[in-house]
């Protein structure tokens, strides 16, 4: 009885290993929520200038008769730094970007488009992610296509890849 109470615990230690081992190896399940607002007018809203050397956002910029993307980041988001030289490509490639830069300062924006350059017209500033929440976005980066007439038509969550281009160039000729 006493080898019983000694290895029975040991035993239930090597099981309760093997199960975890066992989930270690699975892949795991990635469940991306899209935004409600695919399909439907961007929100009425006005931002101010998040960065010094570009002006503020609002959704009047979206009714220019070019589809344009929309991008949300902030200083603070690693995903978002390793985005950055994939939007400069796409803005090189003639594409319009504007950004949001949420809970962020002024200051960290401006640092953070100095070390990875700045491919945005507009920059707006969303300190209380309000905005960001409007447009069915839950987090950064995330990055929306907006025709001409103001009507958001993609979105893509997670950092633009340069994989992720054609996909991006398609959805932008798409939204013409």
């Amino acid at each position: 009885m006493k080898r019983m109470t000694f290895w029975l615990p040991l035993a239930a230690f090597v099981i309760f290993l093997g199960f975890m081992a066992y989930g270690l190896k699975l892949q795991p399940q990635q469940k991306i929520v899209l935004s409600k607002m695919i399909g439907k007018p961007v929100p009425r809203f006005i931002l101010p200038a998040a960065a010094g050397n570009r002006p503020g956002l609002g959704s009047g910029s979206f009714f220019e008769g070019r589809p344009k993307l929309l991008n949300i980041f902030a200083s603070w988001c690693i995903p978002c730094i390793a985005e950055a030289p994939v939007l400069l490509k796409l803005a090189k490639m003639g594409v319009l970007i504007d950004g949001i830069a949420i809970r962020d300062r002024p200051a960290d924006v401006n640092q953070f488009l100095a070390r990875n350059g700045n491919p945005f017209r507009r920059i707006g500033s969303d300190v209380d992610s309000r905005i960001q929440f409007a447009f069915g976005s839950s987090g950064v980066p995330e990055s929306f296509i907006i025709d001409g007439r103001g009507t958001i038509r993609f979105q893509h969550v997670g950092d633009i890849r340069e994989d992720d281009i054609p996909e991006i160039l398609a959805a932008l000729k798409a939204a013409q």
